[in-house]
């Protein structure tokens, strides 16, 4: 094996913060932080939010985790743009045409190679107008 390349597999003390409870395993997790474990010596810790103490599915309990409070988060942007997705749905539903927001200039060079209708529909009328002389066969 090559020296210098592997991380450290060492113990370290994970500890769930909802549960107030700490367990100590094996593991190449960093940490700065550190604990003195009930054997007397320091280890590496590492803080988890849910755990095998705090999960619904083995505590039996459900708990509401709500991570840096979406609800408010949303409500606190909806609160600052004015109401303006309603606006906008209201907008949309009664069939007026939104703003756009982008690029709003019309190019002066039209970028596609694509045959356009007038030209279509000029060749059909020309083809149109051609009749074909019926095919005579050799007796």
């Amino acid at each position: 094996m090559k020296k210098g390349i592997h991380p450290v597999y060492r113990p370290v003390v994970f500890q769930d913060v909802q549960a107030n409870k700490s367990f100590i395993s094996r593991s190449t997790v960093k940490s700065k932080d550190t604990v003195a474990w009930e054997d007397g010596k320091t280890y590496p810790l590492v803080k988890l939010d849910i755990s095998a103490f705090s999960h619904p599915f083995y505590t039996g309990q459900q708990r509401l985790v709500d991570t840096a409070g979406r609800i408010d988060r949303f409500k606190k942007r909806f609160e600052i743009s004015g109401g303006k997705t309603i606006e906008r749905k209201a907008a949309k539903a009664s069939g007026k045409a939104l703003a756009h927001v982008g690029h709003t200039a019309k190019r002066d060079k039209v970028l596609s190679t694509a045959v356009k209708k007038e030209e279509k529909s000029a060749k059909k009328a020309a083809g149109a107008k051609k009749e074909k002389a019926p095919a005579k066969k050799d007796a």
